[in-house]
């Protein structure tokens, strides 16, 4: 029997059904249509030119960093980048040759490069910062194998950049360094990078359908804008002459935790000198400088080596003068005074009694004063100063109390950072009772008083010594000057600012008058340089340290001053920490040190020397050339220059001298006058002058035929005796020889 065909009721639903999936079907594809040329537009578009092009990028020129006088301290040297393009290679051993011949000059694996020259591609990095030298090698190269196999276009060489310091370690601390990608890591480096960084350019090449790129002429390149340039106010003169003298008391004292010099204008805030020392060579910035920690290191077990080289390296980039905090001692003391004078709590004849120590309060400690029972006995604020007396400072302390101390000590601006542009600065440590910052049992005001149990910067306490100097003026330190393009544009330039006034000037120049006694007659003689009016204050501070669980007591020993006093133009303080040699006293540790510094950055600066009569009388005289005079010509001529005349010998004309001509040596000092060949068989011993005052001295080279010149402290009372000679005892030498010595305040002042 026939089957019957479909009836029309099952037509009609198989057409529903045809009609339901095909307007199914093209509605989802419309409706993907719509979704992609609308919603997804830009993302596709951005798509398909990241397909169509590669973008390469142009380093940029990172700016130069230069002194106050415009010498270049930081700079960025033209390098190369060693380039590809591995499309030109079409053999297997094309590629081979190009591998081994680059990974030869450039000391690199063949394989590494042989993988990129698989690459369809017309520019691949090799390697990155490499030297003009190199740099004609692989040209030669490239050269050579054109010629020889035929391979050209393959190798080419784009500039690039590499930091350089020229000057090695000078302010490595204040500078810091870069990263292997150009970005600042330590010190202005890292403080200015944005300035300093530049905008890299790009070349945008084009690609073809299967991702290779296409030839040069379908590039697009966007030049690189250099970096900006920093000039800085800090002087590679004085910045020399610090490091110098700074390295020298870190020797001759055995510090084991560093030390630094900090040297600022007073009236700008503007940072002249900034030296901390041990510091590092920012060209190698990972390798230990410490020769001593290095080798201590590589004793280490090789798992313990990584952190401790890690340790050491914080260690020596740390910049000390503001990142590290410490017990400021006795350096405080013209704050306390300023604070005192400014409230009228003491005048000319307050009177503060020492008996070699105080017991503050009942059931407290005793505070002892430095030079111990009786102690100084009935003392005005003025020698209380000189003195550096604690009990007396402890009964400022009473007079003042807890609320007006911090009042001072805020103003002074210790309770805040200085806000030098300088990375990693620190903040103060003061005492914090029952949570309240500021607030001070009456214990802490009697300590507080002479610069103990709280912690300051080193950059604080420049800046408060040189508000004093400014008329009382707190000023904003600051270390660069200028920001300048290219084409020697500022950018931007730093302006003197003013913080507040903290004191009147009239008590400003009362504290600056007796921090200049003081450095004459008092505590800080061995800070003195004659004829520029120095004014200073000593410090040595106790601070506790836990070494691995072993508590211990070390100690700082500082000093900090100004000059010239009666209108001071610059401060200075020097800092050594932890001093571990025959003295830890600021007198004998940092008072040498900074007066080193000032004796030789006063005259660099042009300041004017104007002496007192007591030292016009130590002054040297110069001697001249009087060979080839007759006898009474040079007798003549070295009584002219205050100086007095040895004839030796009975000929007519002078043959020889001793000293020898310009040579400095005290006036009333002698000058020997040969005739004959005597002088050969003149001969004196020098004798040791070490421990003698400067009358003693004087008086021991007349006596054995010798001139001496006065180094040092000036003073000629019995707290300064010679530490130092220029020639070592015991020597034969002409008679007439200059010997320098050195004197030295041999009293251990707080």
């Amino acid at each position: 029997m026939a089957k019957k065909g479909p009836t029309v009721m099952l037509w009609r639903r198989s057409l529903i059904v045809l009609l339901v999936i095909l307007i199914g079907g093209f509605g989802s594809v419309v409706a993907r249509l719509l979704y992609l040329q609308t919603y997804m537009a830009s993302d596709l578009q951005q798509r398909a030119v990241n397909q169509q092009l590669a973008d390469t990028t142009i380093s940029a020129k990172r700016g130069s960093i230069y002194d106050k006088n415009g010498k270049v301290i930081a700079q960025s040297a033209t390098v190369w980048k060693i380039v590809i393009a591995p499309i030109y290679l079409e053999t297997d051993e094309d590629r081979h040759i190009v591998a081994d011949g680059l990974a030869e000059i450039l000391s690199l694996e063949s394989d590494e490069i042989y993988k990129k020259t698989l690459k369809k591609s017309y520019y691949i990095e090799v390697k990155r910062q490499v030297d003009t030298e190199t740099r004609e090698k692989v040209l030669d190269f490239a050269e050579k194998i054109k010629e020889k196999n035929g391979i050209s276009q393959a190798i080419n060489t784009i500039e690039d950049f590499k930091r350089s310091y020229p000057l090695n370690s000078f302010a490595s601390n204040v500078l810091g360094f870069v990263g292997s990608d150009g970005q600042g890591l330590e010190g202005l480096e890292a403080q200015y990078d944005e300035y300093l960084t530049g905008r890299p350019g790009r070349i945008i090449t084009a690609q073809n359908a299967v991702g290779t790129d296409m030839p040069f002429q379908y590039q697009q390149k966007v030049d690189a804008q250099d970096g900006y340039n920093l000039t800085l106010t800090i002087d590679e003169t004085v910045q020399r002459i610090m490091e110098k003298y700074v390295k020298q008391a870190i020797v001759e004292n055995k510090v084991a935790n560093r030390g630094c010099a900090i040297m600022v204008e007073v009236k700008t805030g503007a940072v002249l000198g900034m030296a901390v020392e041990g510091s590092y060579d920012p060209n190698e910035p990972f390798e230990i400088a410490d020769e001593a920690t290095k080798k201590k290191i590589e004793k280490l077990p090789e798992d313990k080596q990584a952190e401790a080289t890690n340790e050491a390296l914080a260690k020596q980039w740390r910049n000390k003068a503001v990142a590290d905090t410490y017990v400021p001692g006795s350096v405080f003391k013209p704050v306390t005074t300023a604070a005192v004078l400014s409230e009228k709590l003491v005048d000319d004849d307050t009177r503060f009694n020492c008996t070699g120590y105080i017991i503050p309060y009942e059931g407290e400690r005793k505070i002892e004063c430095h030079v111990g029972v009786p102690g100084h006995g009935s003392q005005t604020l003025r020698e209380a100063l000189m003195n550096s007396c604690n009990p007396a400072y402890v009964q400022m302390g009473f007079l003042l109390g807890a609320e007006k101390f911090y009042q001072y000590y805020t103003a002074f601006g210790f309770s805040e950072k200085t806000g030098i542009d300088l990375p990693g600065e620190s903040e103060d440590i003061f005492f914090d009772q029952e949570g309240i910052e500021g607030k001070m049992y009456d214990i802490d005001v009697a300590v507080a008083s002479f610069g103990q149990n709280f912690q300051i910067t080193p950059m604080q306490m420049v800046m408060a010594l040189a508000a004093i100097g400014n008329n009382g003026n707190l000023m904003q330190p600051y270390v660069v000057a200028q920001i300048t393009d290219s084409a020697g544009n500022v950018v931007k330039s730093t302006e003197p600012t003013v913080k507040r006034q903290v004191i009147s000037e009239n008590i400003a120049k009362q504290i600056c008058g007796m921090l200049q006694e003081n450095a004459i007659s008092g505590g800080a003689k061995n800070g003195y340089v004659a004829g520029y009016r120095i004014g200073g204050k000593t410090g040595t501070s106790e601070t506790h340290r836990d070494y691995n669980g072993d508590k211990v007591d070390d100690y700082i020993a500082s000093f900090a001053g100004i000059a010239p006093s009666d209108d001071p133009e610059v401060a200075l303080i020097c800092y050594f920490d932890t001093p571990t040699g025959n003295n830890y006293y600021g007198t004998a540790v940092a008072g040498p040190c900074f007066r080193n510094i000032m004796s030789e950055v006063l005259p660099y600066l042009g300041v004017e020397k104007k002496y007192s009569e007591k030292e016009l009388t130590n002054l040297s005289a110069q001697t001249e050339s009087y060979v080839g005079m007759t006898v009474d010509e040079a007798s003549a001529a070295v009584t002219k220059a205050e100086l007095v005349p040895i004839i030796k010998g009975d000929g007519e004309n002078v043959i020889s001298q001793s000293p020898k001509a310009y040579s400095q040596i005290p006036k009333d000092g002698t000058v020997v006058l040969y005739t004959d060949d005597s002088a050969q068989s003149d001969i004196v011993t020098v004798p040791d002058f070490t421990g003698l005052t400067m009358a003693q001295s004087s008086t021991l080279a007349a006596d054995s035929g010798l001139n001496i010149t006065i180094s040092g402290t000036f003073s000629s009372d019995e707290s300064v005796s010679a530490a130092k000679q220029s020639v070592e005892a015991g020597k034969n030498v002409a008679r007439g020889t200059v010997v320098t010595v050195t004197f030295e305040q041999k009293d251990n002042i707080m």
